[in-house]
């Protein structure tokens, strides 16, 4: 049972990581045209400035997500990476209780606010040119708060499962669910 829902969850991430890599493409894009345009015609667009750095902050919210999702956090690895599978999976298991989870939930509560207010007073650029509805990039910081609990769900059942020795390391177990 919590195998599958493990995998739903996962499934869920890998959409959120694919996403973030079309994003990336994306934001690629938006730079070289930048390029181009400033260096070979000598004009440009303060919106598609803005845009990289918009596209930037998504990306960095919405990987964040994926990047639990894949254990590809940074941590003390000199300590952790001689630990047994049990042991990883209690450290996991602790941190995700008592930091992950409240951490991103004072952050999602607390930035609600921060968008609502954007919303209401119409918060644009303050650069002439640049881009309107300034609440859209600060809405994905509750929303990617979200993502990152309901990642921190998937990631708390992933070690339950490496505890119980259902499966191993979660990168073996990702290799034999493809």
């Amino acid at each position: 049972m919590l195998v599958r829902l493990e995998k739903a969850f996962d499934k869920v991430a890998d959409i959120i990581g694919n996403l973030t890599g079309i994003l990336m493409i994306l934001m690629m894009l938006n730079v070289f045209y930048d390029v181009i345009m400033r260096y070979f015609f000598n004009t440009g667009s303060i919106a598609m400035q803005e845009m990289e750095w918009h596209l930037f902050s998504v990306i960095i919210l919405l990987g964040v997500s994926y990047t639990l999702k894949e254990d590809g956090h940074v941590r003390v690895d000199l300590i952790y990476d001689n630990l047994s599978d049990k042991k990883k999976a209690v450290i996991n298991l602790v941190g995700t209780f008592v930091f992950l989870i409240p951490f991103s939930m004072l952050i999602l509560y607390g930035s609600i606010g921060f968008v609502q207010e954007a919303y209401q007073t119409g918060e644009i650029s303050g650069d002439p040119g640049g881009l309107t509805h300034r609440w859209i990039i600060k809405a994905f910081v509750p929303c990617s708060m979200g993502l990152l609990i309901f990642a921190a769900i998937g990631f708390l059942i992933k070690n339950i499962n490496l505890y119980r020795g259902v499966h191993g390391h979660p990168h073996e177990f990702q290799e034999e669910s493809k």
